[in-house]
């Protein structure tokens, strides 16, 4: 293993007992009995590990804690106390410890605790990594994560960014699909060109057609002089159709007629005009059901389903979830102008154990809250919603029982939480809209509130 380990215990027993712990686990540990002894040896020497006790002769665990992180933000630091108090795990989360741990010692949890603080480390620094490569590779800085099936996701992307083909991305509500949209168009060579979302299920039906083709002036009521619609203003760049699965099937004769024919007629035109346009579109909703079903037309289906990517949902690369949960505290910090806060690891792990039915978008707005409402300079479990801590880590099924399916799961979780919250509540804490909610109770047929 070769990782270096610094003890830091003024009780005799304890300390010998710890350095024989650590070096059969294969560390090159030191140890000593104060502060003052140790804070020349961090020096001399890079330590992958201090652990400390709080209670020490003369400086205390919590400043030889902030001198080594002063000298090394990045060092990790376990501390040990035997005063279990919120005040004392606060102190010592508040000063950049990685976790705490109560005496007397278990020495197995205390290796977990370890090896968890040696695996984020590496997490964290093979993220910087990946980050750097995703910047230089995609020209977009926002992906957040390491997890292999996010890696081989962004190898797909790299793949198709660059052609001309159409693209469809499939994934659950909240996992990025705009995200990932834009990474395409920026690896493209349509990069400088206009990139123009449109959410074709948020458009009233009564102007998408005005707004995608534009329109001359007296072409209806209220028409005073012309617009450009947006599949003029992206010529030349990337349309992204988000939630194509709601566009009207009148509009999506008209769309598979601006992709076959590359040309565009405003309302109340009588010329069409040529437009270089690559469409990328997504959906939450399975297209191939909904072309046998008669709901979406199978040409236009093909014309999108060129290449297909599937956006892995939060719950299968649940190692991004810390890094995620950092990068959203310091985003939301620096925007609502408040103190970043910490997580303490228990929550951390809540966070890891929930299924986040919601993805990427239900975490961020979990952290979020958390930012905003906090009052004290960590989070601790208590502090997360109620429904979180509850939901977080449920025991295995039994075997030959399955697991809970995603849509089985936000069903229980809907009607758990409809007598205690408003349907804009319930949204929020999935990442779904309260259409897509409203959809989903007249799909399963549960009462609306």
């Amino acid at each position: 293993m070769g990782e270096r380990f610094l003890i830091v215990e003024d009780e005799a027993t304890l300390r010998d007992s710890l350095k024989r712990v650590f070096a059969r686990e294969g560390y090159e540990v030191e140890a000593a009995v104060s502060a003052e002894e140790a804070l020349p040896r961090l020096e001399e020497r890079a330590f992958d590990v201090i652990l400390t006790d709080i209670i020490l002769p003369g400086i205390d665990g919590i400043e030889l804690l902030e001198k080594a992180r002063q000298r090394n933000p990045g060092q990790i630091v376990v501390v040990m106390t035997a005063y279990a108090t919120l005040d004392t795990a606060v102190r010592a989360l508040r000063a950049g410890a990685h976790d705490y741990v109560i005496k007397p010692v278990i020495h197995e949890e205390l290796k977990r605790i370890v090896r968890n603080a040696l695996q984020v480390r590496a997490l964290r620094a093979e993220n910087v990594i990946l980050k750097k490569q995703i910047e230089e590779r995609y020209g977009f800085d926002q992906i957040v994560g390491q997890s292999a099936p996010l890696r081989a996701l962004l190898e797909e992307v790299r793949k198709v960014a660059d052609s001309r083909s159409n693209v469809l991305l499939l994934g659950e509500t909240g996992t990025g699909k705009e995200l990932f949209a834009r990474a395409i168009h920026a690896q493209s060579s349509r990069r400088d060109k206009p990139f123009v979302p449109i959410n074709c299920s948020a458009i009233p039906e009564n102007l998408i057609e005005s707004e995608l083709f534009g329109y001359q002036r007296g072409a209806f009521t209220g028409a005073v002089g012309a617009k450009a619609g947006l599949f003029e203003e992206a010529d030349g760049g990337t349309v992204f159709l988000d939630e194509i699965g709601e566009l009207d099937t009148r509009l999506q004769s008209k769309l598979l007629r601006v992709i076959d024919d590359r040309e565009i007629r405003p309302l109340g035109s009588t010329q069409s005009r040529r437009v270089d346009l690559r469409f990328v579109a997504a959906t939450n909703l399975d297209l191939a059901s909904a072309v046998a079903g008669g709901g979406f037309r199978e040409d236009l289906f093909y014309r999108l389903n060129v290449i297909t990517l599937r956006m892995p949902p939060l719950r299968e690369r649940r190692e991004d979830i810390p890094l995620l949960v950092e990068r959203f505290v310091g985003q939301f910090a620096a925007e609502l102008g408040r103190r970043p806060v910490a997580v303490d690891p228990q929550a951390l792990r809540l966070f890891e154990g929930y299924r986040w039915p919601g993805n990427v978008r239900e975490l961020r707005n979990v952290v979020e809250r958390l930012v905003l409402i906090a009052e004290g300079p960590v989070v601790l479990p208590a502090h997360l919603p109620e429904h979180l801590r509850r939901a977080a880590a449920p025991p295995a099924a039994p075997a030959g029982e399955y697991a809970l399916s995603i849509e089985e799961y936000t069903k229980q979780f809907i009607l758990a939480h409809q007598g205690s919250c408003s349907e804009q509540e319930i949204a929020g804490m999935l990442g779904i809209t309260r259409k897509a909610l409203w959809e989903k109770r007249k799909r399963w047929g549960l009462k609306h509130q």
